[in-house]
């Protein structure tokens, strides 16, 4: 016979809740005042880091297999595309390591009733880098000339 035994301490004293048992079972919190709002508000930030990088990805594979304006690609093109789906497929990666980072921090924190929901200097340099290379890729496809 099998019996689940009672935890000692509150989920709140504990480290980490991603590794308090059941491991695959539900996270339970405490619902008072604006948590479940603020839990689903979390999950969304989450999954729209998620939707960026799975964009990130596509857009660095389709980068990658077929980056040319004409019916050949030219030299440029064949010496640009490999670096620049690199660098689109480190940006996805990076998305995602950001957003599961702040999604695991957020339901630490409202565990230990602690969270404040805030945009970090993290997120802003992210969406900073992205923006960048989203400008760049732009302006280089605009300046490559298909007419070559």
């Amino acid at each position: 016979m099998f019996t689940k035994t009672q935890p000692t301490s509150h989920i709140e004293s504990q480290r980490h809740i991603f590794f308090s048992r059941p491991y695959t079972g539900a996270l339970l919190v405490e619902n008072s005042t604006s948590d479940a709002r603020d839990h689903c508000a979390n999950e969304r930030t989450f999954l729209s880091w998620l939707r960026l990088s799975m964009y990130l990805a596509v857009v660095s594979l389709a980068i990658i297999i077929s980056f040319h304006f004409r019916d050949q690609p030219t030299n440029l093109e064949k010496r640009m595309s490999l670096p620049l789906g690199i660098i689109f497929w480190v940006l996805s990666l990076t998305c995602l390591a950001n957003g599961f980072a702040n999604y695991s921090r957020t339901v630490m924190k409202y565990a230990r009733k602690a969270a404040l929901v805030q945009s970090g200097w993290k997120t802003q340099v992210v969406f900073t880098v992205v923006g960048t290379v989203i400008l760049g890729s732009c302006i280089l496809f605009l300046s490559t000339d298909p007419q070559q």
